[in-house]
């Protein structure tokens, strides 16, 4: 039996351990081969034994949540993946704080603080992401952003379970220490402020009709793909290069906003990654604006 498999179902029971789980029914671009091995954690407990097989195992290990920021490559992942999901995704609101594992969608993090009459959290109900993956990346949008917001976080840091201050998370546009140290964040806890519950509802369903008015939704993606240069935009930049609409195989520079990649139609990674590419290319050969991305890119190569 495969060494790393056998340590899992120490403490695993086999039903809960997939063997070849295809990866495209876990990310939101739909795309990516097979996972090695695959679980959802019920605890940290069990997140922190799983990093340590596979790294006794001498296997990758990846941690990811709803998919939404990333790409898994069509070789699929080899070693480990686990998927932080409804069964890590206990939410506990306290006066006017919230704790949350990092399972939790970010809308359902948003939808207790409406519950609740607490303001602060409205820019995340419309984004599709959970709440680990929001503090790695200090998710925002319409001049909201976590960090605005997080008090501290529980991170997995070289094998211990760490009580980080949002001073210590060293937050930033779209990064953060957890980001850059490949750390694991377990949970988040926030401060808001208290508010009137119509208020913050009217808030959430205007951005998100901003959303639905301005964004691709309905194809599959992985939000902006890029992330805004220094005193540009990137969809600007894209759609002045002439890319709108540009496609590979089934990726596809939007119609609606060009700073999104959509899947239109059965795309591979490989289309995808190529077509990021060619934008690149484009845009710095036009403006010499070198555009990075916002999503991960993971996995492995596919055989040819």
């Amino acid at each position: 039996m495969n060494p790393l498999k056998k340590a899992l179902l120490e403490f695993i029971e086999p039903q809960r351990l997939l063997e070849g789980e295809p990866m495209g029914e876990h990310t939101t671009f739909r795309v990516g081969g097979r996972a090695e091995l695959c679980f959802f954690p019920r605890s940290g407990e069990e997140i922190a034994r799983g990093m340590a097989a596979a790294e006794a195992a001498g296997m990758p290990c990846l941690v990811m949540g709803n998919g939404s920021n990333l790409i898994v490559r069509d070789g699929g992942v080899r070693g480990l993946v686990m998927i932080l999901g409804e069964p890590f995704s206990e939410i506990q609101v306290s006066d006017d704080e919230i704790f949350c594992q990092a399972g939790a969608r970010l809308s359902r993090l948003a939808g207790a603080a409406l519950e609740h009459s607490l303001t602060g959290l409205e820019f995340a109900s419309g984004i599709p992401g959970t709440v680990g993956g929001g503090v790695v990346m200090n998710a925002g949008a319409y001049g909201g952003q976590l960090s605005d917001v997080l008090t501290e976080a529980q991170v997995l840091h070289n094998g211990r379970v760490e009580t980080w201050t949002r001073e210590k998370m060293d937050m930033g546009y779209r990064t953060s220490r957890p980001l850059r140290e490949n750390c694991v964040v377990l949970s988040a806890r926030f401060r808001l402020q208290k508010g009137d519950a119509s208020a913050i509802s009217q808030t959430m369903r205007d951005l998100n009709a901003r959303r639905r008015d301005k964004q691709p939704l309905n194809y599959p993606s992985a939000g902006s793909t890029f992330k805004r240069p220094e005193g540009y935009f990137a969809g600007a930049l894209i759609e002045g290069a002439g890319l709108k609409g540009l496609r590979v195989g089934g990726a596809q520079v939007s119609e609606k906003h060009a700073g999104f990649i959509v899947n239109v139609g059965s795309a591979t990674a490989g289309d995808i990654l190529e077509l990021i590419a060619r934008v690149q290319r484009a845009v710095l050969e036009k403006d010499g604006v070198a555009l990075e991305t916002e999503v991960r890119v993971v996995g492995e190569e596919p055989d040819i």
